[in-house]
């Protein structure tokens, strides 16, 4: 799914692209410096005309040979100093633009990391990856060279047809005639440009969704033969962009058209007057030359003007598009909630959640949850398919945020503390477990915080009974691939339980991290976990009755409330739902 933002027809450009003024400030100085060289080189351009006309007018008039070379030698040192300047430009901005790329890309991915689970759920990862890559790159573009050259070709224009008029004013009017209309050609094609240039950055994000997905389901895919539907969605994809960009084109085709045969006739128009006034003897040949080639000089300035404004437009649909993920609210930091010690282990006071994006008319999903895990205490929970165990375990390191109530440890509320505190005493397993493209050891011990080793490596792998990456070709310094889809579903299930145990910390969280094993590992997996769980404190989401054994009591949930707790026998005894779950009818989990 797509996520994109309707734009607005009178949004400003410029105001959008001066967002980016902090990023830039830093380099300020040279990309000034860049813009001033470039004026310079563009005017000295202006400046071969000029002496076209003293040639033509002084040594081709009088048959002077010896001025004829001087003339030409002054116009190999001003194209010399000309195509000098100009590479002075591009040397001042590469360094010091991909500085500016490099600050944004890294803002935009710690900004990602602080964002809350809600707004990765809701936004589709191919348009976060367009944003981080192919807009980051427009900007780049965009500041390298229409930034520049929006300038620099204004004030070429400004001193190229002050040298006109100042050459023969009624040519010089000639030439401005169809200023008008194509200034009213820009107006109209900068708004209709932006939509359509908008429409294809967020299909290109929803290109790389597709392409992504497909790479990371390529075993789902090849599994169930569905190769030819994917490659259809990618055809019927690629197949709009294609459509908007031929608009793009379209569009910009219609400016060039305009832009470049208004001047063309108002130059041959010049043409034919000059030629009839120096026939006349009311204007030198030289000075016609010289008006003729300020003219075709100003050519590409005015015909790049289409070109720089689409440019222009990307980069400001780009700008905006990147700030529309750097203005989500990250995760909120800690407030002072004041502790309350009585309250030790963890603790649940009538927490009440909706997600951020359902209907407001909508029941909460969890709603006046009062659950206490006492210290050293393990309690498993338990529940029929979708009934919010997976969200509930979410809400304690604070991947959701609760709408209402409290959750404490040790007395603290959890919003009281930093994350990285709160994360750092409570370790998470989840039922689909992710890897990282990265050696075993560095995706096992990204649980420990830090100072961890060899040690307490081969302690947690003892744990989740992951004896097998000893057998791997190089050990525990073995690249798993991505996603660790190298592994099989209870390998990379036992290597994150690993993760979870190897800093050992006080607080457990554990949603179903048994699923995927088979009955002999679980067995094995569970009687290390016996050892762990007496020092920590251990909230496990079960749906096994072998799971729900492991801990000192179970609570159900029901209807979005904790509807009973006790031990697994004490319910089995007394709780028909929970009697029911356990007889194997309701096994899998949801949110």
């Amino acid at each position: 799914m797509s996520t994109t933002r309707a734009t607005e027809n009178d949004r400003s450009a410029v105001r959008t692209l001066l967002r980016l003024w902090p990023y830039v400030r830093p380099v300020r100085a040279r990309l000034s410096g860049a813009a001033v060289v470039a004026v310079l080189a563009s005017c000295t351009g202006l400046v071969i005309p000029l002496v076209l006309k003293w040639m033509v007018d002084g040594p081709v008039a009088d048959r002077d040979p010896a001025g004829v070379w001087l003339g030409a030698l002054y116009l190999l040192l001003l194209g010399l100093a000309e195509a000098l300047l100009f590479g002075l430009r591009r040397w001042l901005v590469a360094r010091p633009l991909s500085h500016v790329e490099a600050e944004m890309r890294a803002d935009l991915y710690r900004h990602l990391q602080r964002l809350p689970v809600a707004f990765h759920d809701r936004w589709a990862s191919g348009q976060l990856l367009s944003r981080g890559t192919t807009d980051l790159m427009l900007l780049r573009m965009f500041l390298a060279f229409p930034l520049t050259f929006l300038l620099v070709n204004t004030v070429t224009i400004l001193v190229g047809v002050v040298i006109m008029l100042v050459q023969d004013w009624s040519l010089g009017l000639v030439i401005l005639v169809p200023a008008i209309p194509v200034m009213v050609t820009c107006v109209i094609f900068e708004k209709r440009y932006s939509l359509v240039a908008r429409r294809a950055q967020d299909q290109v994000g929803d290109l790389t969704t597709v392409v992504e997905e497909g790479v990371l389901g390529i075993r789902i895919i090849k599994g169930f033969g569905r190769h030819r539907s994917q490659a259809r969605a990618f055809r019927e994809l690629s197949r709009t962009l294609r459509g908007t960009e031929l608009r793009k084109a379209g569009l910009l085709a219609t400016i060039w058209g305009v832009i470049v045969t208004l001047p063309e006739v108002a130059i041959g128009a010049a043409l034919v007057l000059g030629a009839v006034q120096v026939a006349d003897g009311e204007l030198s040949a030289g000075t016609l030359v010289a008006f003729l080639s300020t003219a075709l000089a100003l050519r590409w300035p005015v015909d790049s003007i289409g070109f720089l404004l689409a440019m222009s437009q990307e980069a400001a649909t780009a700008t905006e598009r990147y700030f529309e993920v750097m203005d989500e609210e990250p995760e909120s930091r800690a407030s002072t909630a004041a502790a309350r010690a009585e309250d030790s282990g963890l603790r649940f006071h009538h927490v009440r959640f909706r997600y951020p994006d359902a209907p407001e008319d909508s029941p909460p999903l969890l709603d006046g949850i009062d659950l206490h895990i006492r210290p050293g205490e393990s309690m498993a929970l338990v529940g029929a398919t979708g009934s919010g165990k997976t969200t509930l375990t979410a809400l304690v390191p604070r991947l959701h945020e609760a709408t209402s109530g409290r959750i404490t440890l040790d007395g603290q509320d959890i919003t009281a503390m930093s994350r990285e505190e709160l994360r750092s005493r409570v370790a998470v397993a989840f039922e689909e477990p992710t890897l990282f493209s990265a050696a075993v050891s560095e995706n096992v011990l990204m649980g420990a915080g830090g100072g961890a080793g060899t040690v307490e490596l081969e302690r947690a792998l003892a744990v989740a009974q992951a004896d097998f990456v000893h057998s791997l070709p190089q050990g525990t310094d073995t690249q798993v691939g991505e996603q660790g889809h190298s592994l099989s579903g209870g390998q990379r299930q036992r290597l994150a339980l690993a993760r979870a145990v190897v800093g050992k910390p006080p607080f457990l969280v554990l949603d179903d991290p048994l699923s995927a094993l088979d009955v002999h590992t679980e067995a094995a997996v569970e009687a290390a976990l016996r050892d762990v769980l007496a020092d920590t404190t251990a909230l496990i989401v079960a749906h096994r009755p072998s799971t729900v054994l492991l801990a000192d009591r179970v609570a159900l949930l029901s209807g979005g409330r904790i509807t009973a707790v006790g031990t697994h026998h004490e319910l089995l005894r007394t709780n028909a739902e929970y009697a029911h779950l356990m007889a194997g009818t309701d096994e899998e989990d949801g949110r």
